[in-house]
Order: structure tokens, then sequence, then C-alpha cells
């Protein structure tokens, strides 16, 4: 059985699922609605949150909730009170998403460093299209001893850790048309 942290539905964010989110993502992305609608001024962001956060832990049935599809419900609440405006201009903003470099690494095979550079360049491409702006990986060290297929960490394990690295840094950068960055956090 899952535990849900504060009995919230787990969001599906592309081909991911993040539990246990703080809803400070959900602030930010109604503040932009506002900004974007020119109501800087909108003065019930806390009353909105309140209510979807009690939606969230006591009416939503659903155990999976895509991130699309609470958007479209908090664009509907905002309707309800009579903030159209706001509602039209709500951009997609998704939770952060944890990726592990080492399922990755896995996934592509030891020595199929090319592989697994595509994969992670296409997870990050994904949930920047699906409004994901803070993505933090883990195993950055690990991953590269399954990808070198050793167990001591060596010279060229070092390169290659390097390499991953930069690689992340410079992905940060959306090359969509809809430029989008992504806040990495990255953990050994």
């Amino acid at each position: 059985m899952i535990c849900l942290v504060g009995n919230r539905p787990v969001l599906q964010v592309g081909r991911h699922q993040v539990t246990g989110y703080d809803t400070e993502w959900l602030r930010e992305t109604i503040m932009r609605g506002a900004v974007a609608a020119k109501r800087e001024d909108f003065p019930f962001i806390d009353d909105l949150m309140e209510g979807i956060v009690h939606y969230l832990e006591n009416k939503c049935s659903l155990r999976v909730l895509t991130i699309e599809e609470l958007h479209s419900r908090v664009r509907r609440m905002l309707e309800r009170i009579g903030c159209k405006a706001i509602a039209k201009t709500l951009p997609l903003i998704s939770p952060p998403v944890t990726l592990s470099l080492t399922r990755a690494a896995k996934e592509a095979g030891n020595g199929f460093e090319l592989a697994f550079f595509n994969k992670i360049h296409d997870e990050i491409e994904d949930l920047r299209i699906h409004g994901v702006e803070e993505l933090h990986f883990t195993g950055t060290r690990d991953c590269v001893r399954v990808l070198r297929g050793v167990e001591r960490w060596t010279s060229p394990c070092e390169l290659l850790h390097g390499e991953i690295l930069d690689f992340l840094k410079t992905h940060g950068h959306s090359t969509l048309p809809n430029q989008r960055e992504i806040r990495l956090n990255l953990t050994q």
C-alpha cells in the first residue's frame, strides 16, 4: 500500500509520478497567471490555495491525477469565482521532479554512454513540455560506475562524471520555441 503525504493524490507529470509534494509551485502558477492577466493585486491567492489543498486532501477521489487535469480544475475554480482572465493566462507549471541517473544508466546499459545522454536529453525535454521547471538528479557517481562497468572509481570515471555534469548544466536551457529554463539540483 502507498502512503500518500497529506492524503494528496500522486501527480502524474509526463511519464513520472510525484508524491510528497508541497504546493509552492502551484502558488507560483497562480501568481504568474495573475501577473499575466495584469492582476498583480489579486488578493485571493491564500484562499484559493486553501481550497485547492482541501480539495486534494479531502475531496479528490483519484489516486493519480495528471498535472494537466489539476491545472484544468484550478482554471475552473478561478472561473467560478469570477477570475476568467487569470484562468485564461494560467501557465502550466509542475512540481519539482527527481530523476535517477543510475536508473537511466542501467536502462542504457554498460558502455552505452550515447544512449544514456540521449535518454536524459529526452527526459528533460519531455518534462519541460509538462511544465517542470525544477529537476533533481540523483546518483551522479553511481551512474558513472554503471556506464563504465566498474566497482571502483577511476580517472576515466572522473572524466565521464565531469561530462555528465556539464551536459546537465547546459540542458537547463531550453531548445524549445517556448523557452523555459529548468533549475537543476545534482546530488551524488
